[in-house]
């Protein structure tokens, strides 16, 4: 049985141990450009390939479209992390999504009927430092073709899963 003294002792080592741990400083890579997420593999930075999606209107669908089969920003990772320098874009208002590859594009197809629509990946967002966020897939990803999008925009950050 510990004693009230040791106890307290106990408690004031963990709050202090908290209060490093909280000022320790970020010492990983930075992304070299601002709003563009960068794959993190290991200690290397890929940049996501950034592109506006066209945009369509079929009947009661919306469909975005890339040109291409696939990205050349690559990971074997099945639950990819990125980093992301901020200034215009909120990580948190990022979708990421899993695109159809067709015909040679990449598309997604939006359906206006509520309820009914591509799937959204879950994500995480952790702030590293002011300004630099770590973006994790919540979720295992399956090998294909992929894109972070800010709500609203037709911007997208693609990205392949091998």
């Amino acid at each position: 049985m510990l004693t009230r003294r040791q106890t307290v002792s106990i408690l004031i080592s963990v709050a202090y141990g908290n209060i490093q741990a909280q000022n320790e400083k970020y010492a990983g890579p930075v992304p070299p450009k601002k709003d563009i997420p960068y794959l993190l593999l290991a200690d290397k930075l890929v940049a996501t390939e950034m592109v506006t999606a066209s945009q369509s209107s079929e009947k009661n669908e919306d469909i975005f479209v890339v040109p291409g089969e696939t990205s050349p920003a690559r990971t074997p990772l099945a639950e990819p992390i990125f980093l992301l320098s901020a200034e215009r874009l909120t990580p948190a208002n990022l979708g990421l999504f899993r695109f159809e590859v067709t015909g040679g594009k990449r598309q997604i197809t939006i359906s206006k009927k509520k309820g009914k629509g591509p799937r959204a990946y879950h994500t995480s967002v952790r702030a590293l430092a002011p300004n630099l966020f770590r973006i994790e897939a919540a979720e295992y990803l399956d090998i294909g073709e992929y894109s972070l999008s800010p709500e609203g925009e037709n911007t997208a950050f693609c990205f392949t899963v091998f």
